[in-house]
């Protein structure tokens, strides 16, 4: 175990946020964490992060944890490229190989055995650390990431907001903690780029827990989960679809044992009425037992959770179209110098949900517009379009919701639009709020009870789950699969495409690709992907195995050099002062003297001897070198 709550409890103000939170964590855990937008999710992260007490209980780590914190805009403006942005997280490995590279230069000119004993020590601490890799790494997760070899040498201060995140993504994921939180790490993200981030946490070393409104990802990545609802969390093991299939029976079961109970609480009440009127001492006595027993009943008797509020969307259509609801060909989108697509043809026919999906960048939002305002574009008779605009143009932020509501529908009254808006979960004088300065989510709930109004056949919708927590989204999902008209949606969430989708395509540069089914059976169908190089550690590969093979052999290699230069150098000394020994034989001084002349001939003797091995040891260093270069 690596993390414990026990008991947390906090509030606001008056506001009691969530209350008798408990929880642990594992080392090997992806806990997935769901809950309505409010219900204290990132509240939870700050309070495991210590950035503030609890009012109640507390949490325990495991000491020396490593908590690793997706921060949306910890990426600040700089001069560094996105590529060395996040290589720093390597910092340690970039000075030990600046280390070794001046160790390298010194073996040229000083083979000293220090000097060789400190490279090997360095060069395998590189080794071990990922030394080999890291560079590798980076460039894969950068790119399963979304980016581009050319967005890759971008300067930090000239991505978008969108890339600073994704950015601070693979800086996380790359330092390894031991635990990682991430609030909502697939915004921003392709499906692309999506998968990739599902490979990555399912081959994660540590533990993860994951703040996502994506259900599809979550199913992919989480082995456990935690529902923050109605002030208290629920734990079960397993993806969201399984929390889904145990919660909603566990629901089903307090509904049940709780209207059991009541009914048989209603049926000894009226007893003890009965009792009562008869006011006999066995009466009274009888209904004082009944009202005991209704006590032990009710004692430990939870009432079911209410269901926190979702909102109600509804989506009626004016009247029915014809059959063949669209029809464009070869339709095309450029710009100087770039091509966004070409050669796009489309067949749309009445009932069918399509969706587009493909990587950013490539143009689906300007398709759209394009189906939508071309003129060579062919809508049957009796379509009536409406159009979801991920990016809120189709609302004034310098009006309220009733006001942008009003202006456009002027023959509603006060109480429709009222009505309409509070099935978004605007009450009193929230319609009345500035669009201006409401969230990204509450301004999408706008758009929705704004496209209600249309009664249009044919939705055009970009993105409509962004923003969007579970509840609303499935709410949405379930309106959706009862629409009597037509869908062309634009999205990310596969999950939701899977529920609806009779038809995927996906936008290429040279034209569309179209599978008949859900996400599922796009993904069965369509050709396979390259490869991409995995960011993450996995076994040794053989190319890897090979490459550590020749950096060995290079480091051998190298102290062989050394050796047989120290050899050499050695052997030049030993025949200096054997000359100089063989010099004082001849000295007269020492000619006449018998121990001085025997003392003399056992040093030549021993640096003979000396020279000897030394040679030997040169000529198998040289053989063992030559054969390396061979190789």
């Amino acid at each position: 175990m690596i993390l414990q709550a026990t008991s947390l409890s906090l509030s606001f103000g008056d506001n009691l946020l969530f209350s008798d939170v408990n929880f642990s964590v594992e080392a090997q855990d992806r806990i997935g964490i769901i809950g309505t937008n409010g219900s204290g999710k990132t509240t939870l992260f700050n309070l495991i992060l210590g950035k503030f007490p609890s009012d109640a209980g507390g949490i325990v780590r495991r000491a020396g944890l490593n908590v690793g914190y997706l921060q949306q805009h910890a990426c600040k403006d700089s001069n560094r490229s996105a590529y060395s942005e996040v290589l720093s997280v390597f910092s340690e490995l970039i000075e030990l190989e600046k280390e070794l590279e001046k160790l390298n230069s010194l073996l040229e000119i000083n083979h000293s055995d220090d000097v060789i004993s400190r490279h090997a020590e360095l060069n395998d601490k590189f080794i071990r650390m990922g030394g080999l890799t890291y560079k590798s790494r980076t460039a894969a997760a950068l790119k399963g990431l979304g980016f581009s070899n050319e967005e890759q040498s971008l300067s930090v201060k000239e991505l978008s907001g969108g890339q600073r995140s994704k950015l601070e993504l693979c800086r996380l994921l790359l330092s390894e903690p031991e635990l990682l939180l991430l609030d909502e790490p697939t915004n921003h993200l392709d499906i692309e780029s999506v998968a990739w981030l599902e490979d990555y946490i399912s081959s994660y070393k540590g533990a993860a827990m994951i703040i996502s409104h994506d259900r599809y990802f979550l199913d992919k990545v989480t082995n456990r989960t935690f529902s923050l609802e109605n002030k208290k969390l629920y734990s079960v093991n397993g993806n969201y679809s399984k929390f889904r299939e145990v919660r909603e029976l566990a629901k089903e079961s307090e509904r049940r044992e709780y209207e059991n109970t009541m009914r048989e609480v209603e049926r000894i009440e009226k007893i003890i009425e009965q009792q009562r009127r008869w006011n006999r001492e066995k009466n009274i006595k009888t209904a004082e037992s009944k009202e005991k027993q209704i006590e032990r009943m009710t004692k430990d008797l939870v009432a079911p959770a209410r269901e926190e509020s979702v909102i109600r969307p509804s989506f009626e259509i004016k009247c029915e179209s014809v059959n063949d609801c669209l029809f464009a060909e070869n339709i095309s989108v450029s710009f100087p110098n770039k091509t966004l697509f070409e050669n796009v043809t489309l067949d749309i026919k009445r009932g069918e949900r399509v969706f587009l999906v493909g990587p950013n960048g490539c143009g689906k939002t300007t398709l759209i517009k394009k189906l939508l305002e071309d003129n060579r574009v062919k809508f049957g008779i009796g379509v009536i379009t409406g159009y979801f605009d991920q990016h809120g143009e189709g609302v004034d932020s310098n009006k309220s919701a009733f006001s942008d509501i009003r202006d456009e529908f002027p023959y509603l009254t006060d109480t429709a639009i009222r009505s309409a808006l509070a099935a978004y979960n605007f009450f009193g004088d929230d319609v009345f709020k500035r669009i201006g300065d409401m969230s990204g989510g509450e301004r999408a709930r706008v758009m929705l009870a704004k496209l209600g109004f249309k009664k249009a056949n044919f939705l055009f919708l970009d993105e409509p789950t962004n923003h969007l927590d579970l509840p609303s989204r499935e709410a949405l999902e379930n309106e959706l699969k009862n629409f009597k008209g037509t869908l062309f949606i634009i999205s990310h969430d596969r999950y939701f495409i899977n529920s609806l989708a009779t038809r995927v395509i996906e936008l290429e540069k040279t034209g569309i690709a179209s599978y008949d089914g859900n996400y599922d059976y796009y993904l069965e169908k369509r050709p396979p992907r390259e490869a991409e190089t995995d960011a993450f550690e996995k076994p040794v590969s053989e190319n890897k195995e090979n490459y550590i093979k020749r950096k060995a052999q290079g480091a051998e290699a190298r102290k062989l050099k050394a050796r047989i230069r120290n050899i050499e150098a050695l052997v030049l000394e030993n025949e200096q002062k054997e000359e100089e020994l063989k010099a004082q034989l001849n000295d007269e001084s020492v000619v006449a003297d018998y121990k001085k002349i025997a003392e003399i001939s056992e040093q030549i003797e021993k640096l003979e001897k000396e020279a000897e091995s030394l040679l030997t040891e040169w000529e198998t260093a040289s053989e063992k070198l030559a054969g390396m270069e061979e190789a």
